[in-house]
């Protein structure tokens, strides 16, 4: 049980971005011990699977609509969550020093939203696609979101490759992008590749809006919040009753007062940090309250 409290603990203090590489390793492991049950007494989990992962028909996306965002969490062997897991982390970085954890979660499910609909687009009006059915999972279309919307926003930013060197994130989301074209070729993974350039669609279309003071995620990002909100009132003690509700209303406006006393003296903290050490110095949490500000100015 220490090892379980150890990982609870690890994933309320990380950041967005390693909440959401712990979730597509925990669904990882869990997906493949379940194949390993299977295997062992010969039981049918395939079906399982069928309830997480993207159909290509739009028939049976209708009664599961849920896999249009959890085929995005789950992976189908070790080296396909490696390298994905291996590239979110490093474009997920550099992202982060241009936008919010928030916007970062909110693109990596657009993203998927995305992949998935150019997925489904393809396989109901392409020929070569129209049989056999196909399934799609992986994190990818997410992933390629971010880095063609990091690409986009700041095109110049140099990363080290290894064997070539430093080089401009533009020519990274390039070649990464037409050797998803020329893979289509194949056939092999071709709705995988599909689903990418969705996610690429995406992410380009985010920077852009950004570029305008435009931030597509924040409906996602408003109603999760609103969802949460919601819950979390119902599960407090004395909030929507009658006696809490009216001791609520008769400190509200102290409260509030209270409240922007308290997050003006956050917003000078964080402007003395950017002043003393740069943006790139800045938490998770202080890009969040630096960008909650920004929004309300």
């Amino acid at each position: 049980m220490a090892i379980i409290d150890e990982l609870k603990l690890k994933y309320k203090q990380g950041s967005m971005l390693m909440r959401i590489i712990y979730i597509n390793i925990a669904i990882f492991v869990v997906m493949m011990y379940v194949g390993l049950f299977g295997l062992l007494f010969n039981y049918q989990v395939l079906s399982v699977f069928k309830w997480v992962e993207l159909s290509s028909n739009p028939w049976e996306v209708l009664y599961k609509p849920w896999t249009l965002i959890t085929y995005s969490f789950c992976h189908t062997d070790m080296l396909h969550i490696l390298f994905n897991m291996l590239w979110l982390y490093w474009m997920g970085r550099i992202f982060l020093e241009y936008f919010t954890s928030k916007q970062l979660a909110g693109l990596y499910v657009l993203g998927a939203l995305g992949g998935a609909a150019l997925f489904l687009l393809a396989y109901s009006y392409i020929p070569a696609f129209s049989s056999p059915q196909s399934y799609m999972l992986g994190a990818s279309a997410s992933v390629i979101a971010i880095v063609v919307a990091t690409a986009v926003y700041s095109p110049d930013y140099k990363i080290g490759l290894l064997f070539i060197g430093m080089v401009s994130l533009k020519w990274v989301a390039i070649v990464t992008l037409l050797v998803d074209l020329l893979s289509i070729n194949t056939l092999e993974n071709a709705g995988g590749h599909i689903a990418h350039l969705g996610g690429a669609v995406v992410g380009a279309v985010y920077a852009l809006m950004m570029r305008r003071g435009h931030d597509i995620t924040a409906p996602l990002n408003a109603t999760i919040d609103a969802l949460f909100s919601l819950f979390s009132r119902k599960n407090k003690p004395g909030v929507g009753g009658p006696v809490g509700g009216t001791a609520y209303r008769g400190n509200n406006q102290q409260q509030s007062h209270a409240k922007q006393q308290a997050n003006e003296t956050e917003l000078d903290r964080v402007l003395a940090k950017i002043k003393r050490s740069g943006y790139t110095a800045l938490t998770d949490e202080e890009r969040d309250i630096l960008f909650s500000f920004s929004k309300k100015k």
